[in-house]
């Protein structure tokens, strides 16, 4: 019984982050800077071709008939859709409750901008990354983030009540919030170690699920 929590592909955010998607002063606003990211970001040649080393390597690591669930952003739903051509009936299913971390009126701000505009939530962003609230209906990644992830790994868990696999297609801070549930460990732990070098894209966490509990068993990462 066993849960693979993967990273969606490269995107063209993660490409040309720094070039295209944050210039100071960004030049839209905050709803439409969230529109962009949940809707347009798509992935590059690079994360296409991560998506189909995704679909040599998941059958032999999923087994058959896996339910499948992605986030409803679509760099997470193209790499599902490429990584698995030929899901069961009903499968992949997209749940908010994988999204990636809502920024609100932050969204693609780069920093400067961000401190400029909301200098009272600077202190937080800076030293406590972990409870910054993001604002204009944005949500911290201790709170909203690790809540959506608590009810995922509930809904894994309830899946996995029969011998089967659960993969999550999902994103590079809700993997913290998954790691620091399923993992039991702190939230500034595993940005520690997030800062000395993040989850690749298109890297697969394998978790099994032994006496209620969940147990990390390793990571497979793609050579590309």
């Amino acid at each position: 019984m066993t849960l693979l929590v993967i990273r969606h592909a490269e995107s063209v955010e993660n490409a040309d982050k720094y070039r295209g998607f944050y210039q100071d002063p960004r030049p839209y606003s905050g709803a439409a800077a969230h529109t962009i990211s949940r809707t347009v970001v798509g992935l590059t040649p690079r994360g296409f071709r991560q998506a189909q080393w995704l679909a040599g390597v998941l059958p032999q690591i999923a087994g058959p008939e896996p339910h499948v669930y992605t986030s409803t952003y679509r760099r997470a739903v193209d790499t599902a859709a490429i990584a698995l051509p030929g899901p069961p009936d009903g499968w992949p299913r997209q749940t908010a409750l994988l999204d990636e971390q809502h920024y609100g009126d932050a969204t693609y701000m780069t920093k400067r901008e961000l401190y400029d505009s909301y200098p009272e939530l600077a202190e937080d962003r800076r030293l406590r990354k972990h409870v910054w609230t993001a604002p204009g209906g944005g949500e911290s990644l201790a709170a909203g983030v690790l809540d959506r992830a608590a009810e995922f790994a509930a809904l894994a868990q309830a899946d996995l009540q029969e011998p089967r696999t659960v993969i999550a297609f999902t994103h590079q801070t809700t993997v913290v919030a998954l790691r620091s549930l399923l993992e039991a460990r702190m939230l500034p732990e595993i940005l520690a170690e997030e800062r000395k070098g993040k989850l690749p894209n298109a890297a697969i966490l394998h978790y099994a699920l032994r006496g209620g509990r969940f147990t990390r068993t390793g990571t497979t990462t793609p050579p590309i």
